[in-house]
């Protein structure tokens, strides 16, 4: 194991048992990504803690664009790197993090992006935004759908939180022929339908429905 990937675990452990109490939480569908192949996790976003509950629930390191303001400071910067953070310049040119996300993902990496740009407030689905799918088309790698769920809406300590994943959908697959604006609208409404079953059974068992 490389210092970085030890590192990086003894991190995540530290994680892992940090939500366990403060955070419960249920996988659902195992959270097993592909191996061995560069992979796109697209997920809703509640919370500031969503990026650790993807990563102490999937069985792969997931690199995650911060904003560039989180790595002002050195000590703190340094850690979120190791564990996988790289920057992003919110509000300017994001070609920068785009290229690095893309030469992640050819190095057969897994790569968490919050598909909807920004935290819900309220705990309801948005409209996706495209980074993603251009990403996937620009580098030919599949998208894995995860859906985040509070059991009041949002994510609350002490309060149970499902994460569930869906299964690998490939540029074909979203209908992502020619990297068109028309067809990423399109690929983006299969993702956030994709979410929202999984959010839909997320619902149905807080309800005590199944």
């Amino acid at each position: 194991m490389k210092k970085k990937d030890a590192f990086y675990y003894v991190v995540r452990g530290l994680c892992k048992a940090f939500v366990k109490i403060f955070y419960p939480y249920e996988i659902q569908n195992g959270g097993k990504l592909p191996e061995n192949q560069g992979v796109i996790v697209c997920s809703n976003h509640l919370s500031l803690v969503d990026p650790v509950f993807l990563n102490v629930t999937s069985n792969r390191m997931l690199h995650f664009m911060a904003k560039k303001e989180l790595f002002r400071n050195k000590l703190f910067g340094a850690i979120i790197s190791k564990c996988g953070a790289f920057p992003v310049d919110r509000g300017h040119d994001g070609g920068k993090a785009i290229g690095k996300a893309e030469e992640l993902l050819n190095d057969d990496n897994c790569i968490g992006i919050f598909i909807e740009g920004t935290r819900s407030k309220t705990g309801d689905l948005g409209r996706a935004h495209s980074g993603a799918l251009v990403i996937a088309y620009e580098t030919q790698k599949p998208i894995v759908p995860c859906c985040i769920t509070g059991k009041s809406g949002l994510i609350k300590p002490f309060k149970k939180t499902k994460i569930a994943y869906g299964e690998p959908l490939s540029c074909q697959d979203l209908g992502i022929c020619e990297g068109t604006s028309k067809e990423y609208r399109a690929a983006g409404k299969i993702i956030m339908q994709k979410i929202a079953e999984l959010r839909s059974k997320h619902r149905e068992e807080f309800d005590g429905k199944s």
